[in-house]
């Protein structure tokens, strides 16, 4: 997915992650706050359900979510690069801009896409940042991946995870392949928008479960992104990217495969486990990223009512 050279870029809509400051003290995350979508959390909770012990912390979240303590974050280098990211042409050269200029699309689509449906768009902000910083659900680390914090509404990304997301769990380096985990963590927004978003806590693991369901419901939220991104404009009305090219789609399907609790088990352990799945098979989230971007309907991605989830 290429964004055209002269758009526009709005870096208001990110921020770095600072040195963590704002959100420091407290106790462990409580119901309600628990990040979502992080590819991390999946390998810990797959680790724990098939090999036990004690890899979680004490409330039932994450040891990097229990520790809100203060902690510094080397994120000079981020901020630095947000007054490099101008156009549409600085996104097709450096990630950090790309995420914002898939931040910028994404939330034009959704602004003018959710009133269609009776629900007005409320926007949120994405936080760029290497290493480590705090959110509002705790101590975000590189080793979590992008995630959503609901409590503060706010999707944080370490540009790291890019090279990750090919080297270490298999996807194409295809550009909507990193900006369909974007698209993925603002369908969690949205979700949240809707007031479903806390299902996944409730019944979280399991093949049918709520947080199954919860994340393929996020990536038919990002095909429908997909579907019609190359019809958001910046502020000026210039379109943010080209028409979407068949290679596009299987770079995006690669993704999707990637972060599937299938692939990432047989990774992790040599063994698959659907009493453990968290997010769907790859064959699953390939499925319902199609189907949002295929049809362009909101109400086809209701993957709670889904019979099947194929």
């Amino acid at each position: 997915m290429t964004f055209n050279d002269n758009v526009g870029l709005d870096t208001s809509q990110v921020q770095s992650g600072g040195s963590g400051g704002g959100y420091g003290g407290g106790g462990g995350v409580g119901r309600g706050g628990v990040a979502i979508g992080g590819i991390g959390g999946i390998i810990i909770m797959i680790l724990t359900a098939i090999f036990g012990g004690n890899l979680l912390g004490s409330s039932g979240t994450s040891n990097a979510l229990d520790n809100t303590s203060e902690v510094s974050s080397n994120s000079g280098s981020i901020t630095d690069q947000f007054s490099e990211c101008k156009t549409g042409a600085d996104a097709n050269s450096n990630d950090t801009c790309r995420v914002i200029a898939t931040v910028n699309s994404v939330q034009n689509f959704w602004s003018g896409y959710l009133p269609k449906y009776g629900q007005n768009y409320t926007p949120a902000k994405t936080v760029l940042y290497s290493g480590q910083t705090q959110s509002g659900c705790g101590t975000a680390t590189s080793d979590m991946g992008p995630f959503y914090c609901p409590l503060d509404q706010k999707v944080y990304v370490d540009v790291s995870f890019y090279q990750e997301l090919s080297s270490k769990y298999g996807a194409d380096t295809g550009a909507l392949a990193k900006e369909y985990v974007i698209a993925h963590e603002y369908g969690h927004h949205i979700q949240n928008i809707f007031g479903v978003l806390g299902a996944s806590q409730q019944d979280p693991q399991g093949a049918n479960s709520a947080s199954v369901r919860t994340e393929l419901q996020a990536d038919c939220y990002a095909g429908l992104w997909v579907r019609y991104a190359s019809q958001t404009t910046d502020s000026q009305g210039n379109v943010y990217i080209k028409d979407i090219t068949d290679t596009d789609i299987r770079s995006a399907l690669s993704a999707a495969a990637a972060v599937g609790d299938d692939h990432i088990q047989a990774q992790a352990t040599g063994r698959v486990r659907p009493d453990t799945f968290t997010h769907g098979t790859s064959a699953q989230r390939q499925k319902w990223f199609y189907t949002g971007y295929s049809t362009g309907d909101l109400n086809r991605c209701d993957t709670f009512n889904a019979a099947s989830l194929g």
